[in-house]
């Protein structure tokens, strides 16, 4: 399959995902822990139901293709295509009524990120990125092509993470080193944030202990976009980890040693 294909099928997946996904946003929805009494991870029958109604696409339509879910796990394929998938990104937001969730779709090509889309049905936004291009579709079709921002200095910089709280004891110094340079931080963006700076609205994204699904589908969307993904040690983010992700890449170049 071609990139394009791979946009246009997982656009299909983001519809099916978001039929599922609505009905229950704003709802009295039952919350479960799934992280056990020492943690908080929520997730919902909203997460779960979204999964499988995307993976039931993916088998109907490209059974050799593997996937790997955030709710039911990895489903090895006979192909090169891995679908990456978090039905709700975000499901703090989303229990809350709060529109920063979205539902991620990435693609990968071996271990390389060739296609993401993120979803937000609620405000009927959908970020595209992948065969060269990066877009915002709005809910009446328009679209806009995305690019990033110059910003060269973290003195002029908007950063953002979803939580100060998600940082262990020890790469909490490293946020702050960052944070205490920046002009300005914002929290609670979830993947909501990556999709900014691909807009060119916010500058710089930090964040730790992300999982392939938290990020596969965002590298292709930045990158198309100008921007550069990596680990804090500059490695590939596909895997997830500690990320960085950043519009200009002197800023992440700049930002780099701060976090070492």
């Amino acid at each position: 399959m071609t990139d394009d294909q791979l946009l246009e099928f997982a656009n299909q997946l983001a519809d099916a995902a978001a039929e599922v996904v609505l009905p229950h946003f704003r709802s009295a929805l039952a919350v479960e822990n799934k992280a056990g009494p020492a943690a908080f991870d929520p997730v919902t029958i909203a997460d779960r139901d979204a999964e499988t109604a995307m993976r039931a696409l993916i088998t109907r339509h490209h059974p050799d293709h593997g996937i790997l879910g955030e709710e039911h796990g990895i489903r090895r394929g006979t192909s090169d295509l891995t679908w990456v998938l978090d039905p709700i990104d975000g499901t703090r937001g989303f229990m809350c009524g709060l529109t920063t969730w979205g539902t991620l779709i990435g693609v990968r090509r071996g271990d390389r990120p060739v296609a993401g889309v993120m979803s937000q049905p609620y405000v009927g936004e959908r970020f595209l990125g992948g065969a060269g291009r990066a877009e915002l579709v709005t809910r009446d079709g328009r679209r806009t092509r995305l690019s990033t921002r110059a910003c060269a200095s973290l003195e002029t910089a908007v950063l953002s993470t979803t939580s100060p709280e998600a940082f262990s004891p020890e790469e909490l110094p490293a946020f702050d080193r960052v944070r205490a340079r920046a002009r300005l931080t914002r929290y609670g963006g979830d993947c909501y944030a990556y999709c900014l700076v691909a807009a060119g609205l916010i500058d710089l994204v930090v964040e730790s202990n992300l999982k392939p699904y938290d990020i596969v589908a965002l590298i292709p969307l930045i990158e198309a976009a100008g921007g550069v993904v990596t680990t804090w040690d500059g490695g590939p983010a596909h895997e997830g980890g500690r990320i960085i992700a950043a519009g200009d890449r002197a800023l992440h170049a700049a930002v780099l040693p701060l976090l070492q």
